[in-house]
């Protein structure tokens, strides 16, 4: 049991799958949760990050063997009974939107498989580890209103796009 605030970064990572706006999840392999799905995340390190974007960073790089473009701060939560490893727990949550020709992501540290999940039915799926899918529905009502005001994050579209082609994706990330 850690006596300090247990201190962790949540990354939710999005993307059009299938024509759908999509999250990846992880499949846990250490404990509380294992085997469940989860969104990747790992605990901070003040002996290896110099910032949270750094911490985010590193523990895309371990989990998921990428670095993630277009990382933005999501919210931090935390309480007592967040994670059962800690007697308090504080959870650091960054999104990113990236085409997902962007990344090829790999299962790493602590995971033994991702996959893609259209996020409607992530953030109602109560068997996901901790609070996850309520990360996921916060990830995506702040990316569909920055969708619904065409602040699509940069290098998300490709250099030309036609009319047609911007209202198909804004469709597809609004669901």
């Amino acid at each position: 049991i850690h006596p300090m605030p247990f201190t962790r970064v949540e990354l939710v990572v999005m993307s059009i799958v299938d024509g759908h706006l999509a999250v990846l999840l992880g499949k846990r392999t250490g404990v509380p949760h294992v085997g469940q799905w989860a969104l990747p995340g790992g605990v901070l390190r003040i002996d290896l990050d110099a910032d949270l974007e750094c911490a985010a960073q590193r523990v895309a790089h371990e989990r998921l063997g990428v670095q993630l473009p277009f990382l933005r701060h999501l919210t931090a939560v935390g309480g007592k009974l967040r994670d059962s490893r800690a007697h308090w727990a504080l959870s650091i949550a960054f999104r990113a939107l990236l085409p997902i020709e962007a990344i090829d992501p790999k299962a790493g540290k602590r995971l033994e498989a991702l996959r893609w999940v259209p996020v409607d039915e992530a953030m109602l799926d109560e068997s996901l580890a901790f609070d996850h899918a309520g990360l996921i529905g916060s990830a995506a009502e702040a990316t569909r209103h920055e969708i619904d005001q065409l602040e699509l994050p940069f290098g998300f579209l490709p250099d030309k796009f036609t009319l047609g082609e911007l209202q198909e994706i804004c469709e597809q990330l609004l669901g």
